[in-house]
């Protein structure tokens, strides 16, 4: 176990998102009631450097989050960062009520091997003592998470060569899922008693989480994102990845572009989404998601707000997870904070991750 990886800390930490083709990074701090934004910025990746979500050149890793480091203030060097993809496994346990943690930590060792498809010892552990168990008060429910130690210590040494200090490794569909108190103003009041699902779509992996009052029911990673329309725009235009990846943010595209390229697409996610709502709802106790929250770079793609809402009947907003942070302490030019806060959807991991600076648990 990487203990030192979890252990609590005071300090503002930095929200690290390590994506396949960008990375973001996020710094906030909590005064009283309201979250202020310090910084926030965005480095480009080579594609080289990930798969999915693994790191493939730890090097190349390195030298982008240290371009990314001259960007922050120099006195914070502490950072979350996250694990996600098919390395990454989380559930739900139940144990007995009375252990302590040292307890629980004992026990979830010895039944390690049965829980984790993996050698115990190519595996690096966490839990988190959740509520107490509807269905049987002397059990309390554990959230037991667990990852390739491969991938997290690559992420930590690349993180080592940029002179940076991983203090915590989260998985992603938490941050994510933490992140959503940030985007609680673009939902009706009665939001906490509903089911929200909250659906990140990036270049390769579309995450999941499906959240009711403050509690994660239901979580999924899938090998599908935004790459998909990219390269059928580089195919169909013939034009270069950068091209193609511009070409879809401003919509410089032939009138047909609709018909050929974005009606497919759009098609393809309404197809993943309506899949994972569907596995949500027949694997836990719940018929229904009451509204969904998109974010991620796909996510602003024209019109897919739209087409989900129609097609799947759920109440369907783009993420604003910076909408409503203040950013008069910010250490940015305004033109910065413009541009940052017009991708703000593509922040929403990256702000879950700094949020770990005052709420130290999981969710």
């Amino acid at each position: 176990m990487l203990k030192e990886l979890f252990e609590n800390t005071n300090a503002l930490l930095i929200g690290i998102d390590i994506g396949s083709y960008a990375v973001k990074a996020v710094l906030l701090e909590k005064v009283e009631e309201d979250i202020r934004v310090l910084h926030c910025a965005t480095e480009s990746m080579p594609k080289s450097a990930m798969n999915e979500r693994d790191l493939q050149d730890i090097e190349a890793v390195g030298k982008v989050l240290s371009r990314l480091r001259k960007k922050f203030p120099k006195q914070h060097k502490k950072v979350a960062i996250a694990v996600s993809g098919s390395t990454v496994i989380t559930k739900t346990v139940y144990m007995d009520v009375n252990f302590n943690d040292e307890e629980l930590a004992t026990q979830i060792e010895i039944e390690a091997d049965s829980l984790i498809p993996y050698p115990i010892e190519e595996v690096s552990i966490d839990f988190e003592r959740l509520e107490t168990n509807a269905s049987d008060p002397s059990k309390v429910n554990v959230l037991l998470s667990a990852a390739r130690t491969e991938s997290v210590e690559a992420r930590v040494s690349a993180c080592d060569l940029a002179g940076l200090q991983a203090k915590v490794v989260d998985v992603e569909t938490y941050a994510l899922a933490r992140a959503l108190q940030l985007c609680h103003y673009q939902l009706p009041d009665d939001y906490q008693d509903k089911v929200v699902g909250v659906i990140d779509l990036g270049a390769q992996i579309t995450l999941m989480c499906a959240i009711k009052n403050g509690q994660v029911l239901f979580t999924r990673d899938q090998t599908f994102g935004g790459d998909i329309y990219t390269k059928n725009i580089i195919s169909f235009y013939n034009k270069s990845y950068e091209e193609a990846e511009l070409a879809k943010l401003t919509s410089d595209l032939p009138p047909n572009y609709e018909y050929e390229v974005l009606a497919p697409f759009q098609t393809s996610v309404i197809q993943q989404v309506r899949r994972s709502v569907q596995i949500f709802t027949t694997s836990t106790a719940e018929d229904r998601i009451d509204y969904l929250i998109l974010s991620g770079g796909t996510a602003v793609v024209e019109g897919l707000k739209e087409v989900i809402e129609d097609e799947l009947g759920i109440h369907c907003v783009v993420a604003h997870p910076l909408g409503k942070l203040d950013f008069t302490t910010a250490d940015m030019s305004a033109h910065e904070r413009k541009k940052y806060t017009a991708e703000s959807a593509s922040f929403m991991i990256a702000c879950g991750l700094a949020m770990r600076s005052f709420n130290a648990c999981h969710i």
